[in-house]
């Protein structure tokens, strides 16, 4: 069993629902879901670049998938992430939109965004003892020779080389791509996605997943609302 600690937004959310759409899974129901028909793309072509997101399903990662450590459980993840979310403030998103990092198509911000960023060096922290260590073959799937210097000091600090200030929030959509398909794959994720994306989305919760086993689909084991009690019924 694995958990991470992202964002989702809520299960009926206009993006939610399109993202489920586009991957061709709800990752809360686990239940497959009909790709939407595009002009310039077929759904045979977009259920190929999108098998590999289709696993983690729709998430933005600010704790990397990992096993509990020896002493923790469930349970207590689920207090501590209860009480650590009552403590946080929800972060507006201004400028999400379809965009490209590398090879791969997803969901990312157009301009700087520090309280995301501090929201995502939180959770890293105060949940690493929740984190079993790597073991040496999860170390080698990362290709630690690839990394930068303060990629892999990461690695080995957090368990994942894109945190702190390797953070880049996003929400991945696509497997790697050919270039000579990225104006035509841009083109219909942006006639499907821009009409989700024309108020800015907020951060409200942070979703506890779960891989029931190595290799198994990721889905959404709950929802923890950010801000106090008293703020949320105000707002």
């Amino acid at each position: 069993m694995r958990y991470a600690i992202c964002f989702t937004p809520p299960a009926r959310d206009p993006l939610a629902d399109a993202a489920a759409r586009w991957l061709g899974r709800n990752v809360f129901s686990g239940e497959a879901e009909e790709h939407p028909g595009l002009k310039g793309l077929g759904v045979h072509e977009i259920a190929f670049h999108t098998a590999l997101p289709r696993r983690f399903g729709f998430h933005a990662t600010f704790k990397a998938p990992f096993r509990l450590s020896e002493g923790a459980n469930e349970a207590s993840l689920l207090r501590d992430l209860m009480h650590f979310s009552g403590r946080m403030e929800p972060v507006v998103l201004q400028g999400l939109a379809v965009g490209r990092i590398g090879d791969v198509y997803g969901l990312i911000l157009q301009r700087p965004c520090p309280e995301v960023d501090h929201l995502a060096a939180s959770i890293v922290q105060a949940f690493d003892g929740f984190r079993a260590p790597l073991s040496e073959a999860e170390i080698d799937r990362r290709n630690p020779e690839r990394l930068s210097a303060p990629q892999f000091t990461n690695l080995s600090r957090w368990g994942h080389p894109y945190v702190m200030d390797e953070f880049r929030f996003h929400m991945t959509l696509t497997g790697p791509l050919l270039a000579r398909d990225f104006p035509r794959i841009e083109q219909a994720l942006k006639a499907h996605f821009d009409p989700a994306l024309v108020e800015p989305i907020v951060i409200a919760n942070l979703a506890l997943f779960v891989e029931t086993e190595r290799g198994a689909p990721f889905t959404v084991h709950s929802l923890h609302p950010l801000g106090r009690v008293s703020s949320r019924k105000i707002a």
